[in-house]
């Protein structure tokens, strides 16, 4: 009997070990798919879409290089998204910070609006948040539209639901009271205690917190594509709509722009995603 269930034991676990392997193997797919075709021609492509490409040859990555600006796209990309996640990262941790140490029912209203943002979809909003950008720039003379400070304005709004949330739990659970009231008592003023005591045991989920967005605003296309005009200014999946045009479509071009879009966030993924857990095992979502 028990060798029986050894067997049955070890069947299952195979069975499950196979079933998760095809699972992944699905849903690797599209980018086995955008790779192996971003080297073909496109009379190749249309032949088989799975299989191997013939030759090896970098034209077509070339060719979408040149096409999108990559540089200068690249540029406005990384500009963006580290001054979105920094913008981030400071503000919802001090809002966080604020709003779990004053018990007031003011500072539990702003903690369920922000809760209830992450909620709302952004397709709901685009058209309204344009318009009050358009309002904003006639009466400050700042242009929120057409402009990457803007863009990460909006990008900062957007992000502070989920910020708040992940810092708000971990200081909850894992910043003690008792460590920033000796550091008053020593004669740390509010700002010191913040940076030199509570930012830095907030480090977990501030990693947490700077993947998440990483990989979001480097890989949005609608705000971008609702904000900026200008090809100079505009960002990586922005200038991938390049290759799909009205009536024909570059699969060729646009599968390699579609690579060199997705290879930074990866490689970045690759090297942090350790902290993802670590972050939200440590607390966050205790609160």
């Amino acid at each position: 009997m028990n060798k029986n269930r050894i067997q049955g034991k070890r069947a299952r676990s195979v069975v499950g070990n196979v079933a998760l392997m095809l699972f992944c193997l699905a849903y690797l797919s599209p980018i086995y798919i955008i790779f192996v075709n971003s080297f073909k021609s496109r009379a190749e492509m249309y032949e088989n879409v799975l299989a191997l490409p013939k030759t090896l040859t970098w034209e077509y990555y070339a060719g979408a290089v040149q096409r999108m600006d990559f540089i200068n796209v690249f540029k406005n990309s990384l500009i963006v998204t580290l001054c979105s996640v920094a913008v981030i990262a400071v503000l919802c941790s001090m809002t966080a910070w604020m709003l779990v140490r004053t018990h007031t029912k003011l500072s539990r209203f702003l903690y369920s609006f922000l809760i209830v943002t992450m909620l709302i979809p952004f397709q709901t909003v685009m058209m309204p948040l344009m318009q009050e950008m358009n309002t904003f720039t006639k009466a400050l003379g700042i242009p929120m539209k057409n402009s990457l400070g803007g863009l990460v304005f909006m990008y900062a709004g957007f992000g502070a639901g989920m910020g708040v949330f992940l810092f708000h739990g971990f200081i909850k659970s894992s910043v003690p009271v008792s460590l920033e009231e000796a550091a008053i008592i020593d004669g740390c003023n509010v700002w010191q205690v913040f940076w030199r005591i509570v930012f830095p045991i907030l480090k977990p989920t501030t990693v947490t917190v700077i993947i998440l967005d990483v990989i979001w605003i480097w890989n949005d296309y609608l705000l971008p594509s609702l904000t900026l005009t200008s090809n100079k200014i505009k960002t990586i999946p922005v200038m991938t709509s390049l290759f799909f045009g009205t009536y024909t479509i570059e699969w060729n071009m646009a599968m390699a722009a579609l690579t060199l879009t997705i290879l930074p966030v990866i490689l970045f993924y690759f090297c942090a995603q350790k902290h993802i857990i670590k972050g939200v095992m440590a607390g966050a979502v205790k609160g």
